[in-house]
């Protein structure tokens, strides 16, 4: 079973930041060995706006590390494709204007994914399926 991880999901794993617990790290590294991480494609987006803004400290460049935690070897890019943009039709109001978590969320729906978050707003709106390590 693949699953898609949030934006904050994604940057804590790759960096080994500790607001990811350790059995939810283990869990994702063995779908990472079985190319089963998936990654919306505006999240790319977020991380370099987060990384612009301050809120994402990393040790290398961030080139480096986005070429390197977006590689194909970590994850798999998922389009905001047609599908995607169908599936923003049937979200329900519970959650934010937010583009980003409406695209990831939709992403979601429109593939069939569970989604890795910690976003209590998007935990409560049930609008997609949550993963569970």
């Amino acid at each position: 079973m693949a699953v898609l991880l949030d934006t904050h999901v994604w940057a804590w794993w790759s960096l080994g930041d500790a607001r990811l617990r350790a059995r939810e790290r283990d869990a994702l590294d063995r779908l990472a060995g079985r190319r089963a991480l998936r990654l919306c494609a505006i999240s790319l987006w977020e991380a370099q706006m987060a990384f612009a803004k301050g809120r994402l400290q990393l040790a290398d460049p961030f080139e480096t590390w986005l070429r390197a935690a977006a590689s194909p070897e970590v994850v798999e890019i998922v389009p905001v494709d047609l599908r995607v943009a169908l599936a923003l039709n049937a979200l329900p109001g519970g959650l934010p204007y937010d583009p980003a978590d409406r695209l990831i969320a939709a992403a979601a729906r429109a593939h069939a994914l569970p989604l890795a978050t910690h976003d209590g707003v998007i935990r409560r709106s049930r609008a997609v399926r949550l993963w569970r390590p």
